[in-house]
């Protein structure tokens, strides 16, 4: 498989202006939790910033229909690990829209991080069933849970989380105040940043 294969395999993968490497997205009108949440008055994903802006183009939804179905095909972990190793980046975020869809979806990204070891891997999900897969989380990869609700503490049970803060002084991600961009940081991607707090945008 060369890397030209393997584009068409699992449709492409994102490049985040804000952020200091390669993502991968897929439709957020089909995150299973996410869907419930958007109809719920004050939870981070009422007004998803993924289903708005250019994340509605058509040729955006396509492609990211695209990469949801590319997902059972067989060949789509040897072809996500081929082209994440060939850009040689350092870190890789999964699902800049989007999240996991089920155990098999996660079992698959965790191949693909074993088989990227000189990549840092960012797995935001609002998924809580993927908790009981926190013991085979490769070392590689930084599994965040969402926090479902804005202004919501974060959830003392998992390792690594994120929350979404009105309240001054709470939040903690600098990219409002730099360009609306990561710059140096990269505490999303850092275990031992034990929680991210996003500011509502």
């Amino acid at each position: 498989m060369n890397t030209k294969e393997a584009l068409k395999i699992v449709g492409g993968l994102s490049k985040p202006s804000k952020m200091p490497g390669w993502a991968y997205g897929t439709p957020a009108a089909e995150c299973k939790t996410g869907t419930k949440l958007r109809d719920i008055e004050g939870s981070t994903c009422r007004k998803c910033y993924a289903m708005k802006g250019c994340y509605v183009f058509p040729v955006v939804q396509a492609a990211q229909y695209r990469r949801l179905e590319s997902i059972q095909d067989s060949r789509w972990v040897d072809a996500m690990a081929l082209l994440i190793n060939s850009k040689k980046s350092k870190y890789f975020r999964w699902h800049d829209s989007g999240d996991v869809q089920d155990e098999a979806h996660l079992m698959k990204i965790f191949e693909v991080c074993e088989l990227t070891p000189e990549t840092s891997h960012w797995l935001p999900t609002r998924e809580a069933w993927t908790q009981k897969y926190l013991d085979q989380v490769p070392s590689n990869l930084t599994l965040r849970f969402s926090m479902p609700m804005v202004d919501q503490e974060a959830a003392g049970s998992w390792l690594n989380t994120s929350t979404v803060v009105t309240i001054a002084g709470r939040r903690t991600c600098p990219a409002p105040d730099q360009d609306n961009e990561c710059k140096d940081c990269r505490a999303c991607w850092d275990p031992s940043v034990k929680n991210v707090a996003y500011g509502k945008h």
